[in-house]
């Protein structure tokens, strides 16, 4: 029985894949609001927002964690500024709202946000 896999492709490889979640997470936490593909802005939505849940430990062990992702400043800034203003809030740390149609191509756009 063929069972599928979760999450999307994004027509790439797992490491490329990786890569690009890594670096729009990091984009997302130096900048708070990035504008991406809706497919792309979907998918690193659960991906940040377990790392923010990381990050509101603010232990050694969990800078270590994110530190394999993460550069020092991104890390820093996540632990030391955003985690602490979800300290109460249990999850939904983002927002994906949904733009037009990109002109070139057509592909469906959207604006990931920090709530």
């Amino acid at each position: 029985m063929n069972n599928l896999k979760k999450g999307r492709k994004l027509h790439r490889e797992i490491g490329q894949r990786r890569a690009l979640l890594n670096t729009l997470a990091s984009s997302l936490v130096l900048h708070e609001k990035i504008k991406t593909t809706e497919a792309k802005a979907k998918e690193l939505s659960p991906f940040i927002e377990k790392k923010i849940t990381k990050a509101k430990k603010g232990d050694l062990a969990a800078r270590r964690i994110l530190l394999k992702n993460f550069s020092l400043n991104v890390v820093k800034k996540l632990v030391d500024e955003i985690a602490p203003k979800y300290k109460e809030r249990q999850g939904g740390y983002t927002r994906v709202v949904k733009l037009g149609a990109r002109k070139s191509d057509g592909a469906k756009m959207a604006i990931i946000e920090l709530v």
